[in-house]
């Protein structure tokens, strides 16, 4: 086995499908990355048997085709300290020793046999398939994964739940505390109705790889698995079983109260008064009245309290509203509009977050925090 590869371009693919190797994998052989050179291409696979992400690289020659494992950090520790340049890999597979030469000098490290390696399995032929954008799926996790739970009793909550048909994409996440809907109406199936639960760690990949632009996602899944393949990467993941809880169910309908405001000034001033609150509840309290706010937060165990006052536009009953502060400062970072609607109803309802202004008409995003005894 042996090819020539540029340096830079194998560490920036190993790098990213390195971030799927787990801490402490069952199998030492998945600390490894898997690397195949066929017909002129590299293919580098990492796995940790639940998620499998591979790069393809174009080589710049290829004289013997073969596959090997290389342990992970001792590659990308090597690759690090290569500038720019061409790399050969002559690689003994009946002895796994894998020379790296480079234009000054030779290194020499142990691999492993690839025979050994797991190869997660296809989806099959009863898999449905579709196409979108990169840009489009990205903005959908990002909008979202910050909602999602850590709950090992339920590992649906840890998901992204991406609904599709043939009006919208829709994706939710939630921790039974706060819920994000993000609708976009420029993704539609054309094949029918579906329905994708995506755990964390594989939205986490993608959110880190997906390109921002309109460039082509093919995605295939069944009940089991799904699949994303993009540009020069193919990310496959096994799916969690379960049904993701019912959403629509614990949005509040009618909303009567709707105070608009400026997120920074809300952003800002509850960033000062959350020190004030207590560190166990972390409670903010939002008095709305005609055409103002007064955010405060009191620790009675210190003796510690704030207050700030600030212009929003609300006309109707006064009303009192607890939230957690953190929870707060979490979903207005991911409301990009300059103002921003804070819709409520009661004090034990919850209190809808929502940007004031949409730039994009494709757009529909939604944010809903329980509230909190005040």
């Amino acid at each position: 086995m042996k090819f020539v590869i540029s340096s830079n371009t194998m560490l920036t693919r190993l790098q990213a499908v390195s971030k799927v190797i787990g801490g402490k994998n069952v199998q030492p052989i998945l600390d490894n990355i898997l690397l195949v050179a066929t017909e002129g291409m590299l293919y580098a696979t990492a796995s940790d048997k639940e998620t499998t992400m591979e790069a393809k690289i174009e080589l710049e020659s290829l004289e013997e085709e073969g596959r090997i494992t290389i342990p992970a950090k001792r590659l990308l520790d090597i690759l690090k300290e290569f500038p720019e340049q061409p790399l050969t890999f002559d690689i003994n597979t009946e002895t796994n020793e894998v020379k790296i030469i480079s234009e000054k000098g030779e290194f020499s490290v142990p691999g492993e046999s690839a025979e050994d390696y797991p190869i997660q399995s296809a989806l099959g032929e009863n898999s449905n398939e579709l196409t979108t954008k990169c840009g489009l799926v990205l903005e959908g996790i990002v909008k979202t994964i910050f909602a999602t739970a850590n709950d090992e009793l339920r590992p649906v909550m840890n998901c992204i739940l991406i609904e599709m048909n043939e009006d919208n994409f829709t994706f939710v996440a939630s921790d039974a505390h706060k819920l994000v809907r993000y609708k976009r109406f420029d993704a539609k199936s054309e094949n029918g109705q579906f329905t994708l639960v995506l755990p964390k760690k594989p939205a986490l990949m993608l959110k880190n790889i997906l390109p921002k632009d309109d460039s082509e996602l093919r995605l295939s899944f069944n009940d089991k698995m799904a699949c994303f393949v993009f540009g020069n990467y193919k990310m496959t993941s096994t799916l969690v079983e379960g049904r993701f809880p019912n959403y629509n169910a614990v949005i509040p309908q009618n909303n009567p109260k709707k105070v608009i405001m400026e997120k920074k000034e809300l952003y800002n001033s509850l960033r000062r008064v959350s020190v004030m609150a207590s560190e166990v509840s972390n409670l903010v309290k939002f008095e709305v009245s005609d055409n103002r706010i007064i955010i405060s937060a009191q620790d009675m165990d210190y003796s510690m309290s704030g207050h700030e006052t600030l212009s929003c536009q609300y006309e109707g009953e006064s009303m009192a509203i607890g939230f957690r502060a953190a929870f707060v400062l979490e979903i207005l970072s991911n409301i990009e509009s300059e103002n921003m609607v804070l819709e409520l109803s009661d004090p034990t309802r919850p209190g809808l977050f929502l940007p004031y202004e949409n730039e994009d008409k494709d757009e529909d995003l939604l944010m809903l925090l329980m509230p909190m005894m005040v």
